[in-house]
């Protein structure tokens, strides 16, 4: 079952996203605006369109929801190996995403202070996961400066 809704997720969010897609809605809502006058802007009129976008917006919620679920995982995954794969890689940084928001903005905020320092010559001490929390944790640590777009990449 999980297996077929992936299947028709999968392809209802491709389809919803095709230019084609677009042109077809648009299609219909000139045509729908089109035929105002010869329905003389009935209330029926009007719920044919208010009923049929509301419950297309409706399933699309679910759809988009799914498809960011799959991809989101899937990219964690291919990350993960990234971590694991690369030599001088932090493996301690698989699984982060578990973290809480304020854990994760803190480990981001050690992580942008370590760029400065390699961009100012300090040597990459190439902290662990833990050891960049408690250094976020530490009071008598700065908070960190502004990060220069090119460092942050």
């Amino acid at each position: 079952m999980q297996r077929f809704f992936a299947i028709v997720a999968s392809r209802s969010a491709y389809l919803m996203g095709h230019p084609m897609a677009f042109l077809i809605s648009t299609g219909l809502c000139i045509i729908w605006a089109a035929t105002g006058p010869i329905f003389h802007y009935s209330d029926t009129w009007q719920l044919v369109i208010n009923t049929g976008t509301t419950v297309l917006t409706f399933l699309a919620v679910f759809l988009i929801q799914n498809s960011q679920n799959r991809d989101g995982a899937a990219i964690q995954a291919k990350l993960d190996e990234m971590l694991r794969a690369v030599t001088n890689a932090r493996s301690g940084f698989v699984g982060i995403e578990h973290f809480t928001d304020e854990e994760i903005a803190q480990i981001k905020a050690a992580l942008e202070r370590e760029v400065l320092q390699v961009s100012k010559g300090d040597p990459d001490d190439g902290q662990s996961v833990e050891e960049l929390l408690e250094t976020c944790r530490d009071p008598d640590v700065d908070a960190p400066a502004k990060v220069p777009l090119h460092a942050s990449k």
